[in-house]
């Protein structure tokens, strides 16, 4: 069985990208990843296949951010979106530029609905189609269909 350690090691870039995608504030961000990785320590000792370890984790993680943006629907207070650049330590420049890119692609990404940010988040991730189907609980068609429209609507949006 894996410990929760090395969970975090493997998937915690992944799972925060995943929370990004659902929630736009830093904070409840940072609580969504905490609840995530409760769930998916609380789950782990049922996991029956050791080779499916990745779409159990991220259909766990799914799960818990789809229960989280249900309980913030209810709230009556919204926040704006709060985005952080990412330090890679090269220059000021290429910096500059990357950071202007991945935050037009993290805008555009958000602006999708949510179906289409779903699977185009976790195709990102490198999942294939038939994970990302395991993920969903949908048909690896429909993943096909919600990863065109995403791409599409993407291009046009940064273009």
């Amino acid at each position: 069985m894996q410990s929760i350690e090395s969970i975090v090691e493997q998937f915690g870039p992944t799972l925060w990208r995943l929370a990004s995608s659902f929630e736009f504030d830093t904070a409840l961000r940072e609580d969504l990843v905490q609840d995530m990785l409760v769930a998916i320590w609380r789950a782990l000792p049922r996991l029956d296949d050791p080779t499916r370890l990745k779409p159990y984790v991220l259909r766990i993680a799914r799960n818990r951010a789809v229960s989280h943006v249900a309980r913030q629907a209810r709230r009556l207070d919204k926040t704006p979106i709060d985005r952080e650049p990412d330090d890679t330590g090269t220059g000021p420049y290429e910096q500059a530029e990357r950071n202007d890119r991945q935050q037009r692609l993290f805008a555009a990404v958000q602006s999708l609905p949510l179906n289409q940010r779903e699977a185009i988040t976790l195709f990102f991730e490198g999942l294939s189609h038939a994970e990302i189907a395991e993920v969903l609980e949908v048909s690896e068609n429909n993943v096909a269909v919600r990863i065109n429209r995403a791409r599409t609507r993407l291009t046009e949006r940064l273009s």
